[in-house]
């Protein structure tokens, strides 16, 4: 007998799922689905015309991937598996895709636009901005790289195309708008993830990991999460920008990790900055003489406005670097220079 386990809704209200579809294998066949992460809000809008989603569907389609995970982890015993989506990244056999798609990973296998299926190797993750990369060894003929675009440049309003696997149905496409950006997500290790988009295209379980297009075919996101009571979609999801993409994929591709700076604070957006709601000890924060209270005005040349600006203009940064803080404390305004630190897994 198999057995369909989902968090119930009052769990998982108004709190967002990562969209990997889950089905962990156990001895008596039973299986369970759905993994959870919390992210802020947003509200759906329309969506885009069916002559442009089909255009950057015939173009982008052959570049999609369908990804199987199999791992040794199950609340049942036996084996489990992850199934979600990725895309070409090179003529090398790179493929991107989630971290929370390949986490735990024993053995994954890549289902190609043909058909074609083979095995594929973990070259790294980063669990901070949950991306990961993969890689296969498979003719060129069936490797279609989609190219990257500049997320940065994205408007409300612009229509989207997401392709991937929702529920195993591979090549499924889907249109929308984005319908906010700066939005924050939380990473697999409770790290923020800033700058996120949030869409109207319908994604779903298996979505996790399957990019998010432009009417020119570029990729200007990565498919992470919806915010759903049921678990199922409705109508607002979460994608990493295509920019932060990029440098990650970078950092992977050279070394197999990412190392990101870390100042070691709790923050919230105040009325004239960014107040330290935290102050973790040993941290380069604490060792600059930074304290509870204290609000962030300044980082480097950089004028900070609320709590999304100051983790961009962390992240920014690169572990090692001295940075000037400018703060507000019992109302006098202070400098301080911070060496940043290595944020930890």
């Amino acid at each position: 007998m198999t057995r369909i386990f989902a968090i119930g809704a009052a769990l998982l209200a108004a709190v967002a799922v990562g969209i990997a579809s889950y089905a962990a294998v156990a001895h008596d066949g039973s299986k369970t689905v759905v993994r959870e992460v919390t992210v802020s809000g947003g509200t759906p809008t329309a969506a885009t015309s069916v002559a442009s989603a089909a255009s950057v569907f015939q173009s982008a389609n052959k570049g999609v991937v369908e990804i199987t995970v199999s791992t040794s982890s199950s609340p049942y015993g036996g084996q489990a598996q992850a199934q979600g989506s990725g895309f070409v990244y090179d003529g090398a056999g790179h493929i991107i895709t989630n971290e929370h798609v390949v986490e735990g990973e024993n053995s994954i296998s890549v289902r190609f636009w043909n058909g074609a299926t083979y095995k594929a190797s973990l070259v790294g993750t980063d669990p901070s901005t949950d991306v990961g990369v993969i890689k296969v060894n498979a003719p060129a003929s069936i490797l279609h790289p989609i190219e990257l675009g500049n997320s940065s440049a994205l408007q409300v309003g612009q229509p989207v195309v997401a392709i991937g696997s929702p529920y195993g149905l591979e090549n499924s496409a889907t249109a929308g708008i984005v319908s906010a950006l700066h939005r924050e997500m939380t990473a697999p290790n409770n790290f923020t993830i800033p700058d996120s988009i949030q869409t109207d295209a319908p994604i779903n379980h298996g979505n996790s990991g399957g990019p998010l297009l432009n009417l020119a075919g570029q990729v200007i996101g990565i498919n992470s999460q919806i915010k759903s009571d049921s678990g199922e979609n409705t109508g607002i999801g979460f994608a990493v920008p295509s920019n932060t993409v990029k440098s990650i994929v970078s950092q992977l591709l050279t070394s197999g990790n990412v190392k990101h700076a870390y100042l070691g604070v709790g923050i919230a957006t105040a009325q004239n900055g960014v107040q330290l709601t935290e102050v973790r000890s040993g941290t380069p924060a604490e060792k600059a003489g930074l304290h509870t209270g204290d609000v962030i005005t300044r980082v480097d040349d950089q004028k900070v406005t609320n709590a999304s600006e100051l983790g961009q203009a962390i992240d920014a940064k690169r572990p090692g670097t001295k940075v000037s803080v400018t703060y507000l404390r019992n109302g006098s305004t202070h400098t301080v220079s911070v060496t940043l630190g290595v944020r930890p897994s």
